[in-house]
């Protein structure tokens, strides 16, 4: 084997790179923190500088061969002063495209320390601190959901927190088919609205339901679950010979931010013998609020809740909870026993050897992230920080509808989401026929094209075609960065300006 270039390691030893990278970060602000009044006047770099696909590769050596020689210290830092540019800043006021936005100091802060440690959450013994505030994450949040005991792990994300709840109601019901599997059975069938994220639908089908054993039940006016429809599904479903099993409720939806009456879906499931499961990914903060915790009314009656500290919150991605009020059942679901990892026979209590509940066997320490911040800002803190997102949401909704041109989608939105419609003063004062609403629809797209290619705002919209909406900006307002008034209105001016000559 050729010997390795001393010199180029003694030039890497002598300044880490990390610590270029570190000051990196500092010199072009990724992490200042502006507070709100101050944003539109700090912020000087578009919030995007956008390439299309087939453009990014002539800026950065993008290809990977097997004869290139590594790069020096200083080429790879100005690839990552590249890859900063070329990013999206989603801690910027500006950045309203996704149900995330800017993280929290100290969650980054707790972030990096796992990282640097670089273990696994699988045993108490390469990481009992970790294990153990992950015991401590989860014995709080059990708490404010109301359960008296609980059970709970942190998970790669939503979705995979949605197949934890599917796993643990067919194992609760038919513990047998971890044995024999699913073979022969009559088809068990999962409930969800139509609101609802699109992850139920994908767990049914790796988990071997199907798609067509997922029942789309219809939503109110305002995006909510409507319990009679939800009846008169599992009834029908029932008549047609098939096996209910899961219903998923939702505390704030994606698009409109609904909450589903929870009080009023748990009866219908007591009823019937249904697994609950809340998906309260995003509107799920709301459990640190004592203002806005009564929106989840009725969630103690849930099976499982899975909530995503990393989008209102602000926890770094990723930060997301599964929990259930039925302790011991991750396990009994979950478990295999692996005789290298999880010996009964240690000096310890192994009950703390908790990768033995989860469907993966690397994970992250995500739980210390949430932990730190929990410990930073305290618990009312964290819940002064959501009440800010709401009074900015709220802010916006009273704007949308005093603005010449502006039109809610929503009278009064429950979430922080706030929907709109923008009119073009071309289009205003006119007869609402389809032909105008199409026109109307378009506006949205190429609003969002100017913007993007500017790098001035990045706002998402959709339709909503089940309820006959066109395309609408969506605006979701969380809690890191924190904005006020004047950040609003900065970016309802800018989609007036944008949007005015179409």
């Amino acid at each position: 084997m050729a010997d390795r270039d001393p010199s180029l390691d003694a030039a890497r030893d002598a300044e880490p790179f990390y610590a270029r990278v570190m000051e990196l970060v500092g010199e072009l602000g990724l992490l200042k923190n502006i507070l709100p009044g101050q944003q539109q006047q700090q912020r000087r770099q578009p919030v995007i500088q956008f390439q299309t696909p087939a453009e990014l590769p002539d800026l950065l050596p993008l290809t990977l061969t097997s004869t290139a020689p590594p790069l020096d210290d200083p080429a790879l830092l100005q690839v990552c002063r590249q890859v900063a540019q070329l990013s999206v800043a989603t801690s910027d006021f500006r950045f309203q495209n996704q149900q995330y936005g800017g993280v929290d100091r100290y969650g980054l802060a707790g972030a990096l320390l796992t990282e640097c440690l670089n273990t696994n959450q699988h045993t108490f013994e390469v990481a009992p601190v970790f294990v153990m505030c992950e015991a401590a994450v989860v014995q709080r949040v059990c708490r404010l959901i109301g359960w008296q005991q609980g059970d709970g792990i942190f998970s790669a994300g939503g979705s995979m927190a949605i197949g934890y709840g599917l796993a643990l109601a067919r194992y609760r019901r038919y513990p047998e088919v971890k044995r024999t599997g699913l073979f022969g059975r009559r088809p068990l069938v999962l409930f969800t609205s139509q609101e609802a994220h699109y992850s139920v639908q994908k767990a049914a089908h790796w988990h071997g339901y199907g798609l067509d054993n997922v029942v789309v039940v219809a939503t109110d006016e305002n995006g909510r679950m409507r319990p009679d429809a939800l009846e008169a599904a599992i009834l029908r479903v029932k008549e047609e010979g098939k096996d209910p099993l899961f219903v998923n409720a939702t505390i704030g939806t994606t698009v409109l931010g609904a909450f589903d009456p929870l009080p009023d879906i748990a009866d219908v499931c007591q009823r019937h013998g249904l697994w609950l499961h809340v998906d309260a990914c995003w509107g799920g903060s709301v459990l640190v609020s004592d203002t806005h915790r009564p929106l989840m009314a009725g969630v103690e009656r849930a099976d499982s809740v899975s909530w995503d500290p990393h989008k209102m919150l602000g926890a770094p991605i990723q930060c997301s909870l599964f929990l259930t009020q039925h302790k011991g059942l991750l396990h009994q679901c979950n478990s295999h026993s692996a005789t290298y990892l999880f010996q009964q026979d240690k000096f310890y209590d192994v009950s703390f050897d908790t990768g033995d509940k989860s469907i993966q066997c690397g994970r992250k320490a995500d739980a210390f992230k949430l932990w730190l911040m929990w410990k930073a800002h305290g618990e009312a803190g964290l819940g002064r920080m959501v009440d800010a997102a709401f009074t900015a949401a709220r802010y916006c909704g009273e704007e949308v509808v005093r603005r010449p041109g502006f039109r809610p989608v929503l009278a009064s939105p429950q979430c922080t989401n706030v929907g709109f419609w923008y009119i073009p003063e071309s289009l205003r004062g006119q007869e609402e026929t389809p032909e105008w609403w199409e026109r109307v629809t378009r506006v949205a797209p190429r609003v969002k094209e100017i913007m993007v290619r500017q790098g001035t705002l990045m706002v998402g919209y959709q339709p909503l075609p089940h309820k006959g909406l066109g395309n609408f900006f969506r605006l979701v307002f969380t809690a890191v960065p924190e904005v006020g008034k004047h950040e609003v209105d900065y970016v309802l001016d800018k989609i007036d300006l944008l949007g005015r000559d179409l």
